[in-house]
């Protein structure tokens, strides 16, 4: 064949190439390498200029910084060209990491600017470079030369991502005592300015109602549960707030939407026992009335065996009674005794007797010299004036004690 016929000599100049390199100079010689590093160097003041060109023309969210971010904005670019200029100087170190290239500017900077941004401004800073890279190289090194901006560019974006993941995780921390701390304040009642500014640094809007739910944390809750959790509550309502006191765990749920909805949907995440659900709230001081209410409940919800789960701290006010709370006492007496009290027809009296016969029309009617009829009209008066059916057996218990601790209270006075 006429390939086989042609002299080895003909392809040694191939053979006597040397091997190509994974750092710059891998096509250029010494001199080259040399004068590359040399132009780079001298190109600083340019590359820098067209970089601060660059992200004002491209990136929107850097025009929209405040004078002062935009300047420590300005000086990190130059100190990631400044280090990527030392670093290609000598290949063989290691790259600045993003560490070394925000020392310059203050902490708060990070805050301004997010690990998405961070990686943007790398990508203006690459391009730049990139786009310079034929008039800053030595002629024919002017692929190792993009070839190094980009093995740059990796190094510290990757730097860049461990960076905000060790912040995040800081600020996940730190957000979380804080959050507990607000928590353990609102149920206290410690309500005051500088817990409002708590609260808004965690991001509670404060749009909508509020509405408090409380259970048992159960015992697997760790540190990696509970984020999980608080993200869980998060996706399930505008505004949220996570508490684990002790063994309970206390949920704040805001916004507009159905708060309702967002409790039954985080009802998986309680442990075993009773999950109570407060008053629905209007702002922090009634959210305060609400978690304690809730918690009440919370402690008394043993004593109904049947209760559903969840179940509303309202639900709960002859047990809660029981335990000692005043509140569920109070609300027992303004919402049923003092309305019967002073209403017209014996609608207490009648209530009375019909507890007092074991819940029976005919023995309610003999006692007070009535029909049935009328005992019956005047249950149904009763209903209307308390919300409560004293037909219902469940409803006719909560109205027997709202008479009991009406009367006490009556005697006490």
């Amino acid at each position: 064949m006429a390939t086989s016929s042609r002299p080895p000599a003909a392809r040694s100049p191939r053979r006597s190439q040397p091997p190509p390199t994974a750092l710059a100079g891998a096509s250029a010689g010494p001199s080259d390498q040399s004068e590359t590093q040399r132009r780079v160097r001298d190109g600083t003041g340019l590359l820098a200029a067209a970089a601060m060109r660059r992200l004002d023309d491209d990136l929107e969210w850097y025009r929209a910084l405040p004078a002062e971010d935009r300047s420590w904005v300005n000086l990190v670019a130059q100190a990631g060209i400044t280090a990527f200029v030392t670093w290609y100087a000598d290949p063989s170190r290691p790259p600045h990491g993003v560490g070394e290239i925000f020392a310059a500017a203050p902490p708060e900077l990070t805050r301004s600017i997010s690990l998405q941004h961070t990686l943007q401004l790398v990508r203006v800073v690459v391009d730049v470079v990139e786009t310079h890279s034929d008039r800053l190289a030595a002629p024919g090194a002017e692929r190792e030369l993009r070839e190094a901006v980009l093995r740059y560019s990796r190094e510290v974006a990757f730097s860049a991502a461990e960076v905000y993941a060790r912040a995040a995780e800081v600020r996940g921390a730190w957000d979380a005592r804080l959050e507990a701390f607000v928590v353990d304040a609102l149920v206290r009642g410690d309500v005051d300015d500088a817990l409002r500014s708590r609260v808004a640094a965690l991001g509670w809007s404060g749009r909508g109602s509020t509405l408090v739910v409380v259970g048992t944390a159960g015992a697997h809750l760790d540190e990696v549960r509970a984020a999980d959790l608080r993200r869980a509550t998060r996706r399930a309502a505008d505004d949220a707030l996570v508490g684990i006191l002790g063994d309970r765990l206390v949920v704040f749920l805001g916004g507009e939407g159905d708060l309702g909805a967002a409790a039954m949907a985080l009802l998986p995440r309680f442990g075993p026992g009773p999950v109570v659900v407060g008053p629905t709230a209007a702002g922090l001081a009634e959210a305060t009335r609400s978690a304690r209410a809730a918690l009440a409940g919370l402690l008394a919800a043993p004593a109904w065996a049947q209760a559903p789960r969840p179940v509303h701290a309202d639900d709960l006010l002859p047990e809660r009674v029981l335990v000692g709370d005043t509140t569920a006492r109070r609300a027992l007496v303004e919402r049923a005794y003092a309305p019967l009290a002073a209403s017209q027809g014996s609608l207490l009296d009648t209530l009375s007797a019909y507890l007092g016969a074991g819940r029976s029309l005919e023995a309610a009617a003999r006692t007070l010299y009535v029909h049935p009829n009328t005992v019956r009209y005047r249950l149904r008066r009763v209903s209307d004036v308390t919300g409560w059916d004293p037909l219902d057996a469940r409803e006719s218990y909560v109205l027997q004690i709202a008479l009991a601790v009406g009367r006490l209270g009556s005697a006490d006075d």
